[in-house]
Formats: structure tokens, sequence, C-alpha cells
């Protein structure tokens, strides 16, 4: 029996497992001898853009749910290496140690908020990189609002003032009161001279109105020195006392792309074709985060789930045409949005890659509700037929404006 490994359940992992799992079933009795496998340190799928938000009650969907109807297997595991030339993938089980062997290798381990070495950093702070650390931020802000007064209690600091820090910022106001503490504090640190250095000019100005709206300070130009359990020291001599910090300062490929012999970006990430092949690696393909493709001609993929989702897709269909000797098809998308929000005052929503500012506050707010609530998630029917449909390697179009 051909096996088929993916490693990593998220947005692009998921996707991957379940088009390949699609094809497999098109192709009738040429895929009944092929094992799709997934592999992953966690047993659920997390809708991992909604870290940042109030509710984390409907983020993690157990992949029982997602993948048992469609016939793919899946196995807890922490990945620790992968040789190419063997063709395996060594993964950590409870303390031992297993082997698995693949015929084709989907890479989907994603990305990961690196933590450099700044002293009380690792031991102090907060992010929501993951389910976990974003339960583990809720159980701590919930701990405050139960406790007594003291020194830092209600003053949050971010770090970080990209599209995740900016988030965390605004909904932070909504958190504090739903944890019980009044007059919070709420300060967003960046190295840049501007909010969102990376954004673009056209959204910033909407961005900083929304900010001093919700009463958000800004720290720009400066970075974060050190930090304890009573606050930080900024490179401008400042101390913030606070008992909450949260690190939300920019995003790298998963470490494991750095051990395989291939180009790589300047984000860690690992240049595939297409079709998501990896270049110079027979038999491996990748997708979501890890990996880079210019999917129009000119532009590579963004780290995130618009790009993610659509490149698991096709790299699914594509591990199993590839296999069996089929047809590849190539990934193009023609289009680019993004939609912040911004809390309690709304959200904002560009579209094209120079980010042309098209609605702002509570229309833009519906839209990036419809897509974190609705657009984003698989059908949960666990109808294999559903699962299969949601996974046709096809682009979704650009979501409506509201």
């Amino acid at each position: 029996m051909a096996r088929i490994v993916v490693l990593g359940a998220g947005f692009a992992g998921l996707w991957a497992a379940i088009g390949a799992a699609r094809k497999r079933d098109e192709i009738g009795a040429a895929g009944s001898d092929i094992e799709i496998l997934v592999i992953d340190r966690n047993p659920y799928h997390n809708i991992r853009v909604r870290n940042y938000e109030v509710d984390l009650s409907e983020v993690v969907l157990p992949l029982s749910q997602l993948l048992d109807p469609v016939g793919v297997d899946h196995r807890l595991g922490d990945v620790e290496t992968i040789d190419v030339a063997r063709g395996t993938v060594t993964i950590a089980v409870n303390g031992a140690h297993d082997v698995v062997v693949y015929d084709r290798l989907v890479l989907a381990l994603g990305s990961g908020v690196p933590r450099p070495d700044i002293p009380g950093l690792a031991a102090n702070a907060f992010d929501v990189d993951t389910y976990a650390a974003a339960a583990k931020l809720e159980a701590h802000l919930a701990a405050l609002g139960r406790s007594a007064p003291a020194p830092g209690r209600t003053t949050v600091v971010v770090v970080g003032a990209g599209f995740t820090g900016i988030e965390v910022a605004a909904e932070m106001p909504d958190r504090l009161a739903r944890a019980g503490i009044a007059g919070g504090r709420i300060i967003l640190v960046d190295p840049n001279p501007v909010v969102g250095a990376t954004i673009g000019e056209r959204a910033r100005p909407v961005i900083s109105e929304a900010l001093a709206a919700l009463n958000v300070e800004t720290r720009l130009g400066v970075r974060v020195e050190a930090m304890d359990a009573a606050g930080v020291r900024l490179s401008s001599g400042e101390v913030i006392r606070t008992q909450t910090v949260i690190w939300c300062a920019g995003m790298r490929a998963s470490p494991l792309a750095a051990t395989l012999p291939v180009e790589r970006d300047r984000l860690g990430r690992i240049l595939v074709d297409p079709f998501m092949r990896v270049a110079d690696l027979a038999h491996v393909f990748a997708a979501g985060d890890v990996a880079s493709s210019l999917v129009d001609g000119l532009h590579a993929t963004v780290m995130s789930c618009q790009f993610a989702r659509p490149m698991g897709r096709f790299a699914g269909h594509n591990v199993i045409a590839d296999l069996v000797g089929q047809p590849l098809l190539p990934l193009r998308i023609d289009w680019y949005v993004t939609v912040l929000d911004l809390g309690g005052w709304g959200a904002l929503y560009t579209e094209g890659w120079d980010r042309e500012v098209r609605t702002t506050g509570a229309a833009a707010k519906a839209t990036k509700q419809i897509i974190n609530h609705q657009r984003i998630y698989p059908p949960l029917t666990g109808r294999k037929e559903d699962l299969f449909a949601a996974a046709a390697p096809t682009v979704q179009a650009a979501p409506a404006r509201k």
C-alpha cells in the first residue's frame, strides 16, 4: 500500500488531507491501495486566526469529526526529523520515537512566533499563536479579574504592531471587560516608527483612528529590552508596570523547513512551484505558511488562511495525481484582500496588493465576522460529500463586501 503523509493539521494540512482523499475517491479502484495519514501534535484543527478573540469556545474542531468521514488516518506526534533521502519522518509520541515511511509527503507544519533571547521573555510573555497559548492567556485574564488590585494588574502590553498585534490590542478592551477588569490600559509596542508598517499607507490612518477610539496607547520606535513578572523595560528607558505581556512580533516558518536542502525565503518558507511541489526534492509537496508560491506569477503567498486553504486543496489533489501518474493542476489566485479586526470600533477591509481601503467600521466588521465564523470553517455535518465538495481544487471568489 502506498502512503501519503501530511505533516500538520492546520488550514493547509487539513485541506491537503481532505483534498487528497477526494482525489483518491475520484480515481476509484486505483486509489484503493493508497493510505493518507495526517500527523499533528494536537487531536484538533485550530481556527487559528480567531485565537485573539474574546470567545474561544468554537476555535478547535476534533480531527476525528473531519477526517474519519473521508477515510483519512491521523496520529498524534511531534515531528522531529524529515529524511527525504530515505522517505521517512521521525515523530515523538509520549517520550518514544517512531519512524513513519512515506511514498509522498505534504509538508504543512505552518509557522510560529519567534521568541528572541530577551531576558524574562520565555517565562513571562503570553501569545495567541496556538489554541493552548490563547487558552492560557484567557485563563490568566480571568484570574486577574478575580484578584485584588495590584500594580500592573489592569495594564496589558502587546509587543508587535503587525496584523496580529493590532487585532489583539483592539480586542483587548472587550477581553478585559469580560474578565471583569475595569479601567484597563493597553499599550502597543513596536520598533517601527508607525503602526502596521507592512500594511500600507492607505490603511494606517484608519488603524490609528480605531486605536485612538479604543484608547490603545502606542510606543513606537522602541524595543523590549527585558521583562519580568512586574513589567517590561523598553529601549527608551521607560519601565511599564504590567502583569500581562503578549508577544506578537513576527512570524517564521516551521524550523523543520530549515533542515531540508532547499531554497527558502526571508521568512524561512520553502519555495514551491504552482503545483505545490518542492523544487529538487522528489515526492515532496508543501503548502501553507511553511511554503511560498507565486500565485499570480508576481506576488508570493502571504502567511494567512486566505492562501493556506487553497494551497492545501491543490497540494492534496496533486499529491495523489502525482502518485498515480495523472496531470497536476496549477494554483493561480488573481485576487488579494485583507480584513483587519479592530475590536469594538469595527474592522478594515482592503483590496489588492496595494491594499486599497474599500470599507471600514461596522460594514467591514460584518465581513470579518462572516470570514472568521463561516467562510474559513470546514463543513461540520460529518458527511463525506460535504467535505469533498469543500476540498475541490478551486479558488473561492473574494469575500463579498457588506
